[in-house]
């Protein structure tokens, strides 16, 4: 058998209706054998046409966001989901239970590729306690403190000499 993709419409009916007639259940006469090809090869042409009205509504579906793009980033607390219209800190899992990734919720509400997933105060707070607790430096390297403010140094009382 040739490759599944490369059948013509009249290949595949003749291997649908070889398959029919090769069933032992299967009593027909030769007029039947030519009336189910003639109905295969007419269903198997429908399916195949490039133009069906299912395959046009099936290819690309409509996606109507929730809010705008300016609305979904108007807070630095939070970003609105397009899906749902509700407010998160980190879009990532939300879009996983959708079954998306982050370029397909770009794509599909067509959104620049600098879009942000984050919150930006979520992202500060991360950044900061990371740089915290050290991360981002290499082995050996001290964590950078602020210099404090120096108090100014006292003098040292001196005592006199005993005699």
């Amino acid at each position: 058998m040739s490759d599944e993709t490369s059948l013509s419409a009249v290949e595949l009916a003749a291997e649908l209706t070889a398959a029919w007639l090769a069933n032992n259940n299967t009593r027909s006469s030769t007029e039947d054998a030519v009336a189910f090809m003639t109905a295969m090869h007419k269903t198997v042409g429908e399916l195949a046409a490039p133009g069906s009205a299912e395959a046009e509504t099936a290819a690309a579906p409509e996606f109507t966001p929730a809010v705008t793009a300016r609305k979904s980033l108007a807070s630095r607390e939070h970003i609105i989901s397009m899906i749902d219209g509700r407010p998160y800190r980190t879009l990532t899992r939300h879009l996983g239970t959708h079954g998306l990734t982050a370029d397909q919720y770009r794509a599909r509400y067509n959104l620049p590729a600098t879009y942000p997933m984050t919150a930006p105060a979520y992202s500060e707070q991360r950044r900061e306690m990371a740089k915290k607790i050290g991360l981002g430096r290499k082995p050996g390297q001290k964590v950078e403190s602020k210099p404090a403010a120096k108090a100014p140094r006292r003098a040292k009382k001196t005592t006199p000499p005993e005699a």
